[in-house]
């Protein structure tokens, strides 16, 4: 079956849930409500929430387990994945749409409440002007990397080199 690739925004419904496969893996388990407005015809405003729930793994889940918070406004992009279980009490064929994700990126609103909590927790401190720490393996995706993106970098050491 060919990927179904989207992007959903929303807010995080709860913090995310980081685990560990038997193989080592990191897996994040979170939820996105995607909000819609509307008018109808009677020009009153109508509200739609829908809710995805979504799957990161390894490099992307362990960025994002160090960033995101309940509430966070997000954009994550993925593709549509079917899981297929049998139910343990009833024996059922059970199915569930999720979202695997390829990249986390915080919605830009979301950044200075990170830098925030940050340094309230010494997080920034000592490393440079105030800038957050690398994440370990340096790794493809995340949001830590989203979030870096969004900062100048350091001055260069040497006034002949660019920046």
């Amino acid at each position: 079956m060919p990927a179904i690739q989207t992007t959903v925004i929303g807010n995080l419904t709860a913090d995310p849930e980081l685990s560990f496969s038997a193989g080592g893996a990191a897996m994040l388990k979170f939820s996105v409500a995607a909000n819609r407005s509307w008018k109808n015809d009677k020009d009153e405003w109508e509200n739609e929430v829908s809710y995805v729930d979504c799957i990161a793994w390894r490099q992307v889940a362990e960025d994002g387990a160090a960033v995101l918070e309940k509430g966070m406004p997000v954009v994550v992009t993925g593709r549509f994945e079917q899981r297929f279980w049998d139910d343990k009490e009833t024996g059922q064929k059970r199915s569930k749409w999720q979202l695997t994700t390829d990249v986390i990126a915080l919605d830009a609103k979301a950044l200075e409440s990170v830098v925030r909590k940050r340094k309230e927790e010494g997080s920034f401190g000592g490393n440079g002007g105030g800038r957050p720490q690398q994440s370990r393996g340096g790794g493809s995706g995340g949001a830590a990397r989203a979030a870096a993106a969004n900062r100048r970098p350091a001055p260069a050491q040497d006034e002949d080199e660019a920046w």
